[in-house]
């Protein structure tokens, strides 16, 4: 039994499993409807509670198909259901109670402690579908969806625009490590990585750069990302922070500046004409629908995982 929680606490021979299990799976279901069963139905006669601190489509969507293709069932939970907490019942009794009920729990949180907190009370593995923190299943569908367009993604230029202090781009560093690509990081001073994850980059060799100059940021680049200015739940100056992350935009003239064959990647939902410009969302070098598609068969290959 193995939490899936941040890409950093596993191996690069594990997460590499992860990802070929992906590819093998998604290819075996070329002809298969969209909830069929996989062949070997890894997953029958167990199921997956899922906790919904935060709205959620395609977390949400994304685990309910999962369990379904590897033959197990989901019941989705949310907290102003149940007793999660609060009330009469604390955090370790809920946990208890869920282990004996389900076999795997993923949770969506707003603060990364709930996951930590949550999980140590389980007997059962659980899976961070997103916090405040990070947010690994959704880089591992990145690199599934890259992988599938490019090639290996060792030593390829991953170019990150935007707000370099949040879940997405926290991630993405503990992955550039683990999978070995080179990683920049455009983004203003008062929003680059925190000084944990930079001391983690640093301790475990990440090529990572980070800069104030959004040109430099995509130069030379594979693939472009960004994700939303202004977070669920981010207690921020909303119109200061736009103000300060609009030279950051990812629009037409910026990408002719990185490789011709460079692709665009978000994570969703997206705020358009904000982050990132419709022709940029809309053209051939966006493949923010494969993304979203391939988080299905990421966390797929994540559950297996957590049982192997």
């Amino acid at each position: 039994m193995k939490n899936f929680i941040n890409i950093s606490d596993l191996s690069s021979k594990e997460l590499r499993s992860i990802i070929e299990e992906a590819k093998s799976r998604k290819m075996k279901r070329k002809k298969f409807n969209k909830s069929s069963p996989d062949k070997d139905k890894p997953f029958e006669g167990k199921s997956m509670a899922m906790i919904f601190e935060k709205p959620s489509t395609r977390t949400r969507m994304s685990f309910d198909i999962a369990v379904k293709q590897l033959g197990g069932s989901s019941i989705i939970l949310n907290p102003e259901g149940i007793h999660y907490g609060k009330g009469e019942e604390t955090l370790k009794d809920t946990a208890k109670v869920l282990s004996e009920y389900v076999d795997i729990v993923m949770l969506r949180t707003s603060q990364h402690k709930n996951l930590e907190e949550f999980g140590k009370h389980l007997s059962i593995p659980i899976i961070n579908g997103l916090s405040d923190e990070s947010h690994p299943c959704q880089i591992m569908s990145d690199i599934l969806t890259f992988e599938e367009i490019k090639g290996s993604i060792e030593n390829k230029i991953i170019s990150w625009l935007g707000d370099g202090n949040n879940n997405m781009s926290n991630s993405l560093i503990q992955a550039a490590g683990k999978f070995n690509f080179q990683l920049k990081i455009g983004c203003p001073k008062r929003y680059e990585p925190n000084k944990q994850i930079t001391r983690w980059a640093n301790k475990n060799k990440v090529k990572l750069t980070v800069t104030q100059n959004p040109e430099e940021a995509i130069k030379d680049s594979d693939c472009i990302m960004t994700d939303k200015w202004v977070s669920m739940n981010d207690k921020v100056n909303k119109k200061d922070k736009k103000k300060n992350l609009k030279p950051y935009q990812v629009n037409k003239e910026l990408m002719k500046k990185a490789k011709s064959d460079v692709i665009f990647m978000h994570c969703l939902p997206v705020g358009r004409g904000e982050e990132v410009t419709d022709e940029v969302i809309d053209s051939k070098q966006s493949v923010v629908w494969t993304q979203a598609l391939n988080r299905v068969h990421a966390q797929k290959s994540i559950i297996n995982w957590c049982f192997g």
